[in-house]
């Protein structure tokens, strides 16, 4: 992502569901100014205020907004977000229908949409809303954003492609009140950045780590480190879960990109059926490859992958494109929760600049 320092801001930025911030971030570094953001969950919304301090923050239920304060309208709107993803996770099969009240939430999106009349909407989500209930939830926002008049157009990018040592597919839909199509953002060229690209100048941690500031190890590994890293000499957020002995013993047994399943039975006993683990449980990271999706990394038990512990908050924060100085509050387990559910900042990045162009007329489509 470029950086924001003389940033022109060519369009008002309103992020719904805004979590910690990871597509507000994205959204100011392709030259939106991000005026206000909508979080219900205070820990999130703790993370959102310390990062984004000229942002009105709403630390309440979208049900409950009923005023935007934008402040005077001088330029075009694009209101961003994605309602609550957990009902459409494939991972998440229990609740994943039309009976979860989460998963209706879009209706709240869309009664904002009605009453502030943005430009441009970016609607974001994971890739199983297409799939639960056979799409029904994809169709009905589409033609929500029809009946209101925009155009639409969406895509199920892939984070690798735009930046992140991550493989990481998310749903977005873009609405255009102007009449216009949005061309899918270019993929960047070259090699993707590897686990050990993006974390292999992070500080060597022990199971438990509860520090918050320390020095980087050696140099930036890559050109992706070290533009995460700024000009800092230091960053925070090394904290890691405190693992129980036993755990740890489990974890000496997996090598780099292996799972669960090298770990002998006998230390797996208090599963009752471990032939039905998900195959994202225990997962060593492979230090040569792009990571596994970061989403709930603490109950997956994602490994580092040359050290017998879990991911600390910074290291799954480089995973996902996060800057180093972008600070996350609260306890290890809101923090992690906060990492995991973000959209990485890259791949908004990618989004809201293809928006961005086509809104200056360098990649105009009608």
């Amino acid at each position: 992502m470029p950086g924001l320092t003389n940033q022109t801001f060519s369009m008002i930025g309103i992020d719904l569901f805004s979590g910690a911030g990871g597509m507000s971030v994205g959204a100011i570094s392709a030259g939106i100014d991000v005026r206000v953001a909508v979080e219900a969950d205070p820990h999130a919304a703790i993370t959102y205020r310390e990062n984004h301090t000229s942002t009105c923050l709403l630390d309440q239920r979208i049900e409950a907004v009923q005023d935007v304060p934008l402040g005077r309208r001088d330029r075009k709107i694009i209101l961003f977000g994605g309602p609550p993803c957990q009902g459409f996770s494939t991972s998440n099969q229990r609740t994943r229908n039309s009976d979860n009240p989460s998963n209706w939430l879009f209706r709240e999106y869309m009664r904002l949409v009605r009453m502030i009349q943005p430009e441009w909407v970016v609607f974001e989500n994971v890739r199983g809303i297409l799939e639960t209930e056979r799409g029904v939830f994809f169709q009905k926002t589409l033609r929500a954003l029809q009946q209101l008049g925009y155009t639409t157009s969406h895509w199920l990018l892939n984070a690798l492609n735009y930046g992140v040592p991550q493989r990481r597919f998310r749903l977005f839909i873009i609405g255009s009140l102007q009449g216009i199509s949005v061309p899918e953002p270019p993929q960047v060229s070259g090699q993707p950045a590897t686990v050990y690209d993006a974390i292999g100048d992070l500080p060597i941690l022990r199971n438990g780590a509860m520090i918050d500031d320390l020095p980087y190890r050696c140099a930036a590994k890559s050109q992706y480190a070290k533009a995460l890293r700024g000009r800092l000499k230091s960053c925070g957020n090394h904290l890691i879960t405190q693992n129980h002995p036993g755990i740890i013993a489990r974890y000496r047994h997996l090598p780099q990109g292996g799972n669960w399943s090298s770990i002998p039975a006998s230390l797996m006993a208090n599963y009752k059926d471990r032939e039905r683990c998900h195959t994202g449980i225990y997962r060593r990271l492979n230090a040569n490859e792009p990571s596994i999706v970061i989403g709930n990394f603490r109950k997956n038990m994602l490994i580092h992958p040359t050290q017998h512990r879990g991911l600390s908050v910074r290291e799954a924060a480089r995973l996902q494109s996060f800057p180093d100085s972008f600070r996350f509050c609260g306890s290890v387990g809101f923090q992690q929760q906060q990492v995991g559910n973000a959209v990485p900042p890259m791949l908004a990045h990618a989004v809201f600049h293809a928006v961005v162009d086509v809104e200056r007329g360098t990649t105009m489509c009608r």
